[in-house]
């Protein structure tokens, strides 16, 4: 009888927006960081991806997470994302679950109260605080990437919606900032479907007319995200709230307001000068679930104002299970993934290791 082959998966969402984290069986990954295993599974290893984001397995609104095991000894954890639209570096609603699931497999030790520990994301390392109350993760906050405004209030003319202004933020990967009012939209669950046509319309026209580069990192692709701004409420001293909408790739508003698209309003905000360092910004979904987002101040890069920032939000555990990996089945493709299955019956990360 051939082995059964299996991986262990702990799912999880955070703001409605499911992360499968992948616990055990796979085999250890070469690259000397996190970022060079990310690459190495991009580039020779991408059956993992398609297995757990599309049929019979998945579905393309959830990411994956890789767990690895660190390659900076600061970090408790390593870990590598994956999406439809391929491998980001950073992602914050990705980052909580993760962060989550750690604790909750006994990785890093649940301390009451709040405890700090250390991830290694592709973008580097990544600092934690979670808040545990009675034995339950409550909140984790976690670094946003430094964000800043590449452009401020271009316009485009977009077929079927006409003359469209947007702006254009960095906060792990390039975000179309938009007003959702002036296309119409008050961001509730019912207009879901025409926020992702409307995104998808936008983001095309961009993408046909010029490219992005990061200051740093050069080229990193062509802009992907659109984040729908709905008015900014001043709730309290130094705290606003604001609904949101991001669109992730082809059809699908994401679930929560994302991370990342949290890090990109706060950049947004300071450019404008309506937002002092300490202040805090809630972003919620159409499915009234929220981020919040801390502005931590700027640092000043050549001509840009690259914002530092925290978000916060809460991770539920919502299913463990292993999946068999049939290699005869003719829905699934192993020709990219055989070579990294563990080929036996393993166990997630040890804790100890």
């Amino acid at each position: 009888m051939k082995p059964e082959l299996t991986i262990q998966l702990m799912d999880t969402h955070a703001g409605g927006d499911v992360s499968r984290i992948v616990t055990g069986g796979i085999d250890p990954l070469p690259g000397d960081t996190v970022r060079a295993q990310m690459e190495y599974l991009r580039d020779d290893a991408d059956g993992l991806r398609r297995l757990l984001l599309e049929e019979p397995h998945g579905i393309p609104e959830m990411s994956v997470d890789l767990l690895v095991p660190p390659t900076d000894p600061r970090a408790a954890a390593g870990y590598i994302i994956m999406e439809v639209m391929g491998y980001p570096i950073y992602s914050g609603s990705n980052t909580i679950c993760t962060a989550t699931a750690v604790l909750e497999a006994g990785i890093v030790q649940k301390q009451e109260g709040r405890q700090h520990f250390v991830l290694e994301s592709p973008a580097g390392l990544v600092q934690i605080e979670a808040l545990v109350r009675d034995g339950v993760v409550e909140a984790i906050t976690c670094e946003g990437l430094p964000s800043y405004i590449d452009t401020y209030r271009a316009t485009i003319e977009v077929p079927s919606l006409g003359t469209v202004t947007y702006s254009v933020a960095y906060s792990g990967g390039f975000y179309a900032l938009v007003d959702a009012q002036q296309l119409g939209f008050h961001l509730t669950l019912d207009e879901e479907r025409a926020l992702a046509a409307t995104a998808h319309a936008i983001v095309e026209a961009i993408q046909a007319e010029r490219g992005f580069s990061h200051y740093t990192l050069g080229d990193v692709g062509p802009l992907p995200f659109l984040h729908f701004m709905g008015p900014v409420e001043h709730v309290a001293e130094g705290y606003y709230r604001s609904r949101s909408a991001t669109y992730v790739h082809p059809g699908v508003i994401c679930r929560s307001t994302t991370g990342t698209g949290t890090s990109a309003r706060l950049a947004l905000m300071n450019y404008e000068g309506s937002i002092q360092p300490g202040d805090r910004l809630e972003t919620v979904s159409l499915r009234e679930t929220g981020f919040i987002g801390q502005f931590g101040g700027v640092d000043r890069e050549g001509d840009l104002d690259v914002v530092k920032n925290h978000i916060t939000g809460k991770a539920y555990v919502i299913a463990h299970s292993d999946i068999v990996v049939n290699c005869d089945d003719p829905m699934v493709d192993c020709s990219s993934l055989h070579h990294i299955l563990s080929g036996r019956h393993s166990h997630p990360i040890d804790p100890e290791s």
